[in-house]
């Protein structure tokens, strides 16, 4: 016998009415936002534009002088654009010998080597107090270096003239030694104070703990913590110092002890007389070597001790 399913339509085997087959709805993923890359473009644009501009004035002067220095006086007046013939070191050994660039660069060294040691040294002792020891006057003494900032050096010029007279430091580069160190003390307290108080003080706790004093402590643990700080104050008092001119010029005023500032303002104003065009500018471009040499080397050093102390 054939069996027929006679089951109607919209019931199924059970008897049960059969619903509608279920539906199943898929949500789509949101479309990512799209920023918008207009503005972003411009700016960025903008942003190079500027730096690349900045840069040309920066750089433009400085390759203009170095390729002067090596020009013959006739081609500086004649073609100051072009390139030089061939390069003429000569401007190098006479502005050297003859203009006794040596001397006044030597008598900077010396001067700004002990300026920039005593300096640190001093500022980095009195910044770690101020940072790390709390005692009566210590904020008054932390804002009295930061007053000595605002305080212009030309209004001491006169008081610090006969000062250094009574005291015969007048005319010697030991003399102008100490007073680039106090002229520089108040910035250097002012920055490193700040970065002591970021250096952890678990280290020094520990340090006491092993039996090391408060000058061991300082010298082995904690200064050697605070070397990228050092490094950035360091080249910036370097940069300050070595272009210094208004504190020797009133102070130093021996020929033979002269710095590199006051040899090159005589070398110019000498110019009036002999023509030596040439010679200054080679004089300017070895003035200018040490201080781009010291900024190229510790250009990292500088950044990270700028913002070690901007994270705790």
């Amino acid at each position: 016998m054939k069996i027929t399913d006679t089951t109607p339509a919209g019931v199924d085997n059970s008897g049960s009415p059969a619903g509608p087959d279920p539906v199943v709805t898929k949500t789509a993923a949101p479309a990512p936002r799209k920023e918008p890359k207009g503005e972003g473009a411009a700016l960025n644009v903008f942003s190079h534009g500027i730096l690349i501009l900045w840069a040309i004035m920066v750089i433009m002067p400085l390759l203009w002088a170095v390729m002067t220095s090596f020009k013959t006086d006739r081609a500086i007046f004649t073609s100051p654009w072009a390139l030089p013939d061939k390069l003429h070191f000569e401007n190098w050994s006479r502005a050297w010998t003859e203009a006794h660039m040596s001397d006044y660069f030597l008598n900077t060294l010396l001067v700004v080597g002990g300026s920039l040691l005593g300096t640190l040294l001093f500022g980095s002792m009195a910044a770690y107090v101020l940072a790390r020891f709390e005692f009566p006057g210590n904020r008054f003494l932390y804002f009295l270096f930061i007053g000595g900032m605002s305080f212009p050096i030309i209004l001491a010029l006169v008081p610090l003239f006969y000062v250094m007279q009574n005291m015969a430091l007048l005319n010697t580069l030991h003399g102008l030694i100490l007073v680039y160190i106090a002229y520089s003390l108040p910035f250097t307290v002012f920055f490193l104070t700040a970065f002591f108080r970021t250096l952890p003080t678990s280290v020094a706790e520990a340090a006491f703990v092993d039996g090391a004093s408060h000058t061991r402590t300082f010298f082995q643990v904690m200064l050697p913590m605070a070397k990228p700080g050092l490094i950035s104050v360091g080249i910036f008092n370097f940069l300050g110092q070595w272009n210094q001119y208004l504190l020797p010029t009133v102070l130093n005023t021996e020929p033979e002890r002269k710095v590199l500032s006051q040899g090159l303002v005589q070398l110019a104003v000498s110019q009036g007389y002999k023509g030596d065009w040439s010679g200054l500018f080679a004089g300017l471009v070895m003035a200018m070597l040490p201080v781009l040499a010291a900024y190229i080397i510790f250009q990292r050093q500088v950044v990270a001790g700028l913002t070690a102390g901007a994270v705790k």
